[in-house]
């Protein structure tokens, strides 16, 4: 009898896995829930179990392959209750520490002019969309993806030949190698639709009729190499980070980005909590911070302007029903933004007992892909000591995200008995980003003086 190991499903946004690392080899003999396989996804890297005992028949999956949910990874053959008995268990071996290469940096090759490659698809998804001219998407796995960024090469010019004309590593070397002995690769060819050949599509541009029309600036700009030298190091990117970098340069070129900034008054909110904390600690079992409070604030703004809680979907906008809300937290690896669902049913004391459970999984590194998935809107709040206020970069498919400033007791002119006066007041900035292709400024400005005087206000019961 045999027992499949498939790919799991690890989140609901989760739709593919990468295999990064097998624990075990074809013939090792293996007990129930030990560790088989590293998988790496967009949202978290984590080991398959076995979910059964018995002997590798068969490895299906190479390293290095990205597969989608429920296919095949390997097969287990079980043994009976005696054999199982005096098999040897093989143990999967700990995986060496990585050790920092040095860095060669060779003399750049001299290229022929390319265009620029065209944006990559937000960070997490295992396969990327290149648009073509013509045609339906090209679809590329992250090893060519991360060649391809290394290189600065223009995916869409690659020639295919695998299923639907995808691109192989070895199409891209192969590409590579042309380039660099100074031939000019042929362009990979799109398929023609049915109404185009009937219709009389236009006609392929040639490179020389290209060259007559484009105007000659010289060499396409690269940026400068250094050259480390030694005392330098040269710390190569995790996958994480990796993802991280390009959903940050995806969301800074796909949404226009407008930011503003508001005053807040939050003496009353810092007195509540002054005056809710020892009690609240004694009753919960964690301490009472101010980030709750700002969170209860967004998550009601929200509810009075629902636009701001919006995805892009394509060429359309989608109000959410749910607000989930983002709360971005730090972590040796990078940002990580987990989310609490259904938030706008949630008082301020669910908030932060949700907020509290979160920052315990991501201290434990027991964060899931689920607990990643499905953001509305996100609250980001960077630490004290200097924080003025800054503007994040928005969280895509979302339109918006608020920056949390520094809370910091201040000089400011108030109003008392009709009169001007100046007091010692608690203060903060709130900094907004949001996507002017959904949210106009009067839209974007309403909501955040609401979150304000939300939190100016402090009506919040503890």
């Amino acid at each position: 009898m045999t027992i499949d190991v498939t790919m799991p499903q690890m989140g609901e946004s989760v739709v593919e896995g990468t295999i990064t690392k097998w624990l075990v080899k074809e013939g090792d003999v293996v007990t129930e829930d030990q560790p088989l396989v590293e998988i790496s996804t967009d949202k978290v890297d984590t080991e398959i179990p076995s979910p059964g005992a018995g002997r590798i028949a068969k490895i299906v999956a190479a390293e290095g392959e990205t597969l989608p949910v429920g296919a095949m990874l390997a097969v287990i053959e079980q043994a009976g209750a005696e054999a199982a008995a005096k098999l040897k268990v093989v143990a999967p071996k700990a995986a060496p520490k990585p050790e920092v290469a040095p860095v060669q940096v060779m003399p750049e090759p001299v290229l022929p002019p390319a265009p620029s490659p065209q944006p990559m698809q937000a960070a997490g998804a295992g396969l990327r969309e290149a648009e073509p001219e013509v045609g339906g998407p090209r679809r590329f796995s992250p090893v060519v993806l991360k060649i391809a960024a290394e290189e600065g090469i223009d995916l869409s010019r690659v020639p295919g030949t695998g299923i639907g004309g995808r691109v192989s590593k070895r199409d891209l070397q192969r590409y590579l190698d042309t380039l660099r002995k100074g031939g000019t690769p042929s362009v990979a060819a799109q398929p023609q639709t049915n109404g185009a050949a009937q219709s009389g599509a236009r006609p392929a541009t040639t490179a020389a009729a290209t060259a007559q029309r484009a105007p000659q600036l010289g060499s396409v700009f690269r940026a400068p190499v250094y050259q480390p030298v030694e005392g330098d190091i040269v710390e190569p990117f995790t996958r994480r980070r990796k993802l991280i970098a390009e959903h940050m340069v995806y969301s800074k070129t796909h949404s226009p980005h407008v930011g503003t900034v508001a005053e807040v008054d939050v003496t009353n909110a810092m007195r509540l909590r002054e005056k809710h904390k020892t009690e609240f600690a004694r009753r919960e079992g964690f301490n009472l911070t101010f980030l709750p409070l700002a969170a209860a604030a967004t998550v009601r703004a929200l509810k009075e302007f629902p636009r701001m809680n919006a995805s892009m979907v394509g060429d359309s906008v989608v109000t959410r029903r749910e607000i989930n809300l983002g709360i971005a937290m730090d972590t040796d690896e990078g940002l990580l933004v987990p989310v609490i669902k259904a938030a706008e049913g949630m008082s301020v004391v669910g908030i932060a007992r949700a907020i509290e459970s979160l920052r315990r999984k991501v201290a434990e590194k027991k964060i899931t892909a689920d607990d990643l998935a499905g953001g509305s809107f996100t609250l980001s709040n960077p630490g004290r000591e200097g924080n003025l206020y800054g503007f994040a970069i928005i969280n895509q498919p979302q339109v918006g995200i608020l920056r949390m400033g520094e809370v910091k007791k201040r000089p400011v002119v108030v109003e008392v008995d009709g009169a001007d006066a100046i007091a010692i007041r608690t203060m903060m900035y709130l900094a907004l980003s949001y996507d002017h292709r959904v949210v106009d400024g009067v839209l974007g400005n309403s909501f955040l003086y609401r979150a304000a005087r939300i939190l100016e206000e402090a009506d919040f019961e503890l």
